[in-house]
């Protein structure tokens, strides 16, 4: 079971782990300073915090959920948010040190499938 408040999963059995999407303050400062920055903020919405985009997707690519149904109540923002995040920073050419970064976290390592980010990185999500 997933306790989205603490970001545990429970297997039931006295076994509780850390989730894999969550990345934790020192994961994200090696993570934070190769993210391209934003433009000066003009009209509308602020964007969503990158740490919070970067736990959406790894909760999408551990879970293999749709990004479209990526839940709102997680704090991760939308699924296409997520998503066009993602395509961000593949355009930057950060995700493959962002992944190298992952992959060195036992807890995240092998739980997430990161063939969906190949998968999703060409063209628009479905629907947008």
């Amino acid at each position: 079971m997933i306790d989205l408040s603490s970001g545990t999963l429970d297997s039931g059995k006295g076994h509780v782990a850390t989730a894999p999407w969550l990345v934790d303050d020192r994961t994200w400062a090696a993570i934070e300073p190769l993210l391209p920055s934003w433009p000066r903020r003009g009209p509308g919405p602020r964007p969503v915090d990158d740490r919070r985009c970067l736990q959406g997707i790894l909760f999408v690519l551990c879970t293999g959920i749709a990004w479209q149904h990526l839940p709102l109540e997680l704090g991760f923002g939308s699924g296409q948010t997520c998503w066009r995040r993602l395509y961000r920073w593949t355009e930057a050419g950060v995700l493959p040190r962002i992944h190298g970064i992952l992959l060195s976290q036992p807890h995240t390592a092998r739980r997430i499938n990161w063939t969906r980010t190949a998968v999703a990185a060409p063209g628009p999500p479905p629907g947008a």
